[in-house]
């Protein structure tokens, strides 16, 4: 699985761990801010990667995650949750098909991010009756 990952200057040095985490665990993980870019920049660029195939999921990190969360939902086709628990990590994807999660570095520690991470990519998107949410949410915008 290809994982792209973004983040600002509040969420580089999380991402940085994150990036060393997946990957040790088989994961393709491909870095969309090298540079050092807002938070909606960001934001942008694992989102455009995300709709034109580059990855197949993506994680955002920056301060509280509300930004990175908002920036993505604004783009046609993205469905991102900002999580902070496993359960909501999982569920997410389970349930609503999320392409993308966004956390916060100020909020979440590299324990965290690793559990927030492997129990979101873990997951897969059940389907069935939640498909009419997912059919919604895609229609907007």
């Amino acid at each position: 699985m290809k994982v792209l990952i973004g983040a600002d200057r509040s969420g580089s040095g999380l991402k940085e761990h994150l990036k060393e985490f997946l990957q040790e665990k088989g994961y393709e993980v491909i870095d969309k801010t090298q540079d050092t870019v807002d938070l909606v920049d960001a934001a942008d660029r694992v989102c455009k990667g995300i709709l034109t195939k580059e990855g197949d999921r993506g994680i955002l990190i920056d301060e509280y995650g509300a930004g990175s969360f908002m920036a993505a939902n604004k783009h046609k086709g993205i469905i991102c949750a900002e999580v902070s628990d496993e359960h909501s990590a999982y569920m997410t994807r389970s349930h609503n098909n999320t392409s993308i999660i966004a956390m916060g570095s100020g909020i979440v520690g590299p324990k965290l991010a690793e559990a927030l991470a492997e129990s979101y990519l873990q997951s897969e998107y059940a389907g069935g009756r939640h498909q009419i949410r997912v059919d919604m949410l895609n229609k907007m915008l």
